[in-house]
């Protein structure tokens, strides 16, 4: 890891939520910078205004920065997001005070885990996992009704939307399940790429959702992706395709997604984030039909949260050296 000079290091504020671990998380964080490093660890921005005040580099593991949040740090020279994502960092407001805003995008971190946990969400959905445990819970040997819902994931296509870093793990182990993989996104990966990714095919997002059986979602949240999977959308998938989102809430429709769920419009669906976090007792999904959800667990193991602080770190500390920033969100 790179070393700073006493002189050049200045406050750092890590603005820890709490659904990811507050501030127990943010004092292992903490440890990871050099001694002569002023570490402050919150749950909030507005926490310990001094602190936000007097801060040079914000760290944020999920936690919000708002406009008002930037007026309070006059100071503040960087925001790194401890995350591939950024949609809860204000940019407009960032960029009008000129500063960066950072991403571990290009690490890797969390590329593992995801792809793992998307598959995780996959095979339950393909293997009837969860009706088939509480049916055995409550004495009720299920198979003769479950069997005829219980599906492989060979021979099928995925469609990815998304295929940057975590996107491609995702499609490496498709191939490993012989499956087709299709994709969605600005631009070709190019014919080396595709190639590897057992001749992945660049296609619309309509085709996407019209060819797949499954549909995984990988794509950064901004204005241009929020509700990408709306009702009309939703309703150019096959009733026997399925659902997996362990990128943003926000990406898909809640509710329009609880209709198709609840229609029989769609098979199923497989949850790791939702719209907000933690989601309220009023979001449907909690009570829809074949669906499998876990707490935005993809990319928290113990494994990848080290690699997530080390790269956050390593970037603030590469910054504070004078280098240019990594995965600056344009």
């Amino acid at each position: 890891m790179t070393t700073v000079s006493p002189a050049a290091v200045k406050n750092v504020l890590a603005v820890i939520s709490p659904h990811v671990g507050g501030r127990s998380a943010g004092a292992g964080l903490a440890t990871l910078f050099p001694g002569e490093a002023r570490v402050t660890v919150v749950e909030a921005a507005d926490e310990d205004p001094a602190a936000l005040r007097e801060a040079h580099v914000l760290v944020t593991g999920l936690g919000p920065v708002t406009a008002e949040h930037l007026a309070g740090a006059p100071e503040l020279e960087l925001i790194q997001c401890a995350s591939h994502g950024f949609d809860y960092v204000d940019l407009d407001a960032a960029r009008a005070r000129n500063v960066p805003v950072c991403t571990i995008g290009s690490s890797g971190a969390e590329k593992q885990n995801v792809a793992e946990q998307t598959f995780a969400l996959m095979l339950a959905l393909a293997k009837q996992l969860i009706p088939a445990h509480t049916a055995l819970v409550d004495a009720d040997w299920a198979l003769p009704r479950l069997q005829r819902s219980i599906t492989e994931l060979s021979g099928k296509t995925l469609g990815l939307i998304g295929p940057g870093h975590i996107g491609q793990e995702v499609a490496r182990r498709a191939v490993a399940f012989d499956m087709t993989v299709l994709y969605a996104g600005p631009r070709a990966l190019g014919a080396e790429t595709e190639e590897r990714l057992g001749g992945a095919r660049h296609v619309g997002l309509d085709e996407l959702l019209r060819c797949s059986d499954y549909v995984t979602l990988h794509a950064p949240l901004n204005d241009s992706t929020r509700h990408l999977l709306d009702a009309e959308r939703l309703a150019l998938l096959k009733p026997t395709a399925f659902v997996v989102n362990t990128a943003r809430g926000a990406l898909i429709d809640q509710d329009a997604l609880a209709d198709a769920l609840e229609s029989g419009a769609l098979a199923g669906a497989g949850i790791d984030v939702f719209d907000p976090e933690p989601p309220t007792s009023a979001l449907r999904l909690l009570r829809s039909p074949n669906v499998v959800l876990s707490p935005h667990a993809a990319g928290v193991t113990r494994e990848t949260l080290v690699r997530i602080a080390l790269a956050a770190v390593q970037n603030v500390l590469e910054f504070l050296s004078g280098r240019p920033p990594r995965d600056v969100v344009r």
